[in-house]
């Protein structure tokens, strides 16, 4: 029985994981939860009440949480891309890595995505200044961290470029990456131009207008 993913195309944090799957080419099916599929929405909200994607199913076995998922990849279905190095010390700081490209540059950048949805002007400037505030900071510390490097952690491509991905390619939407900052603009390229990563972009083109800031034309 194949893999299923549970998720929307044009979510950030589904694209974590599909980014992973393509790197390994490992097949599974996709199930995209969204109001023209009522079927498959019931069946992700009975499997996961708690109402977040993606969710992976594997035969019984249920995985969710991104990070989670792509560590369970790796060791029930293991690919030649190792996405978490076996060195232990290499592994930890993969894994801060990961950490913070979720919780300090998409977690950041959802401020302003927030403050768009409710449709309050007040809400959306704060939310906004928010999001301008944490991604300033996060820029300027991977800009130092990202130095002489091509991928987040060295010459290797990880889970952390997993997380990095679909971050700084929607953080860079809300909050452009300053010309100051050349070596992070160069790595969101280089994500960008990863075959893995590229398909998850072009398969979610179709839903652009749906981003409440109104998405670039570019990437």
């Amino acid at each position: 029985m194949p893999l299923t993913v549970y998720g929307h195309l044009f979510s950030s944090y589904t694209q974590k994981v599909l980014v992973a799957l393509y790197e390994n080419a490992t097949p599974f099916q996709f199930h995209s939860v969204f109001p023209d599929t009522p079927g498959i929405t019931d069946e992700w909200l009975r499997r996961w009440p708690l109402r977040k994607f993606p969710l992976l199913v594997d035969g019984d076995r249920q995985v969710v949480e991104t990070t989670i998922i792509i560590e369970y990849l790796q060791l029930a279905h293991p690919g030649p891309v190792r996405l978490i190095p076996p060195d232990p010390m290499a592994a930890l700081e993969v894994r801060f890595l990961d950490r913070f490209f979720d919780l300090h540059v998409m977690d950041a950048a959802q401020h302003a995505v927030d403050g768009a949805l409710t449709g309050d002007p007040v809400k959306q400037r704060d939310g906004l200044a928010k999001s301008v505030e944490k991604l300033d900071r996060a820029y300027a510390g991977l800009e130092t961290a990202l130095a002489g490097r091509t991928w987040a952690a060295g010459e290797d491509y990880t889970l952390a470029d997993c997380a990095a991905s679909p971050s700084l390619f929607y953080a860079d939407w809300v909050h452009r990456i300053p010309d100051q900052y050349p070596a992070l603009r160069a790595y969101r390229a280089r994500l960008l131009a990863r075959p893995s990563f590229a398909k998850a972009v072009d398969d979610a083109r179709y839903f652009r207008p749906y981003f409440p800031l109104g998405a670039p034309d570019r990437d």
